[in-house]
């Protein structure tokens, strides 16, 4: 699905080596990469984060972190992951 072609990778961060956030997703958009956080669909079909930064500020420090390392996996594979 179109979808399925957008998703690049899934992440995992950890906060202060205490606090584990599974599922952010790096999707390829219309203006480049971006982290996805971890959501749920609702009964109304809608999805809802069920964890996320509460400013601007941590959602770039985690996007620049998890893209930075995206990128770094995608040079140690050589470049032969689709989406490279």
């Amino acid at each position: 699905t179109k979808e399925d072609e957008k998703l690049k990778a899934f992440a995992t961060i950890t906060l202060n080596n205490c606090f584990v956030v599974t599922d952010l997703k790096v999707i390829q958009g219309n203006k480049g990469l971006f982290v996805a956080m971890p959501s749920r669909r609702r009964k109304d079909g809608k999805f809802r984060d069920i964890a996320h930064p509460l400013n601007r500020e941590t959602r770039a420090m985690i996007e620049k972190r998890v893209l930075e390392l995206y990128h770094r996996e995608l040079k140690r594979l050589g470049g032969s992951h689709r989406g490279a």
